[in-house]
């Protein structure tokens, strides 16, 4: 029997043969604790053949863009409370890797879906919510959307798994200028590199990706998911080097400092560059 869920930052139905996920968290679906135990909810759907399925589409409801990322106000917030109450870095570290471990869990979910998994991307697509669209198997973006990994400004990588899974889609050249840079790429730059398969106007993308769900569920099933294992493997070594990486880093004064950077700031979206 297909389930509908209506969480305060996502929800999801089946439309037709596909499942619909949409992300509706102002100001732009930043992902923390609410957020990831509402992706969990989903990821054990996904996990149990999400009433038969052909294809799971992500995409925003939010104007700004498709996801900011991490919730880095919250992250902030959490290790100033903490810090009051005694809680020693050591501990506060051991809370951010608990995180990591159930992020990559539900990201590796949509990743290894057994269906075909549709990013419909526009305007901010950054860290955190670049991270999510590469668990899918296809992003198609409108000319709005830009993306970008900013961590390496918080002293950070990547941590719910960016680099392994960029990486395996494009060329070392590209993971390397967005890492090191914090640059972003535009949608037309991203289409070229052969990170998104799809470049449509703006306004078009949900339509765009809702005709290509509709075609991949032309065909078998179990062959859709086969060739699936084939192509694209989970990169597993690499996402626990970054998780173990990302929780080394985080200990360092440059994070904190960076993190109260951006908590503070005035600016209407200091996630951007």
């Amino acid at each position: 029997m297909s389930r509908t869920f209506e969480g305060k930052t996502l929800r999801f139905s089946h439309v037709g043969s596909a499942l619909e996920v949409v992300l509706n968290r102002a100001p732009c679906n930043e992902i923390g604790l609410e957020t990831l135990t509402e992706l969990e909810v989903l990821a054990n759907y996904v996990r149990d053949g999400a009433s038969g399925a052909r294809a799971m589409i992500f995409y925003s409801e939010i104007p700004t863009g498709f996801s900011a990322g991490a919730d880095l106000k919250a992250l902030y917030t959490g290790i100033v409370e903490r810090r009051a109450k005694g809680m020693t870095m050591a501990a506060a570290t051991q809370e951010v890797r608990s995180f990591l471990d159930r992020i990559h869990s539900v990201f590796n979910a949509f990743d290894m879906a057994p269906f075909t998994t549709i990013a419909a991307t526009h305007g901010v697509v950054f860290g955190g919510g670049f991270e999510l669209a590469l668990t899918c198997d296809v992003i198609i973006a409108d000319k709005s959307a830009r993306f970008c990994f900013p961590e390496l400004r918080l002293g950070l990588v990547p941590g719910f798994g960016g680099i392994p899974r960029l990486s395996r889609d494009v060329g070392n050249a590209v993971v390397r200028d967005l890492l090191l840079t914090g640059r972003s790429l535009n949608a037309t730059r991203a289409h070229e590199v052969g990170l998104v398969s799809q470049l449509v106007a703006r306004g078009e993308v949900l339509a765009a990706t809702r005709a290509l769900a509709t075609q991949t569920a032309r065909f078998d099933a179990a062959t859709t998911t086969t060739a699936k294992t084939f192509m694209k493997p989970i990169p597993t070594e690499q996402l626990a080097n970054e998780k173990a990486l990302f929780t080394m880093l985080f200990t360092s004064p440059i994070v904190e400092a960076a993190l109260a950077k951006f908590f503070h700031s005035t600016d209407v979206r200091p996630y951007l560059p």
